[in-house]
């Protein structure tokens, strides 16, 4: 049997990084998708899902490092239910409001804009170098 989702969204907020026991570490981020469609009133209707993301070695680093909120991100990799309820995790905020967030954990992260807000300072422009020096 195999399972594999895929999405396409922005992030929620920042990333955030951490170590399990054994040192592995592992970034964790949520992502929001939407749809968009018109009901039978012809009013447009938006809806937004949330996904919390699990990314595991050294692609967790490289989130951690290139990733901020509202970056634009595809996620590939197998969904995870919760364990009591086999659905999606169900919450609730301070407000009382409800939500739910399907869990992904991630095999594939793929980085859709770029954000220069986490870098420490922006790349050097290559400039063609000197032509001499060219080997061949």
């Amino acid at each position: 049997m195999y399972q594999n989702i895929q999405i396409i969204g922005r992030l929620g907020k920042a990333p955030e990084m951490r170590f399990t026991p054994a040192g592995q570490q592992v970034t964790s981020f949520s992502v929001a998708t939407d749809n968009q469609y018109t009901n039978q009133a012809g009013e447009k209707v938006k809806e937004t899902t949330w996904f919390r993301v699990a990314v595991w070695g050294k692609m967790a680093e490289a989130c951690n490092t290139y990733l901020a909120k509202g970056s634009l991100v595809m996620v590939s990799g197998r969904l995870t239910a919760d364990k009591t309820t086999g659905g999606p995790k169900i919450w609730t905020d301070k407000s009382g409001k409800a939500g739910a967030s399907f869990e992904i954990n991630a095999s594939v992260v793929k980085f859709l804009s770029t954000n220069t807000a986490k870098t420490e300072q922006d790349p050097t422009p290559f400039d063609g170098g000197d032509e001499e020096e060219v080997p061949f």
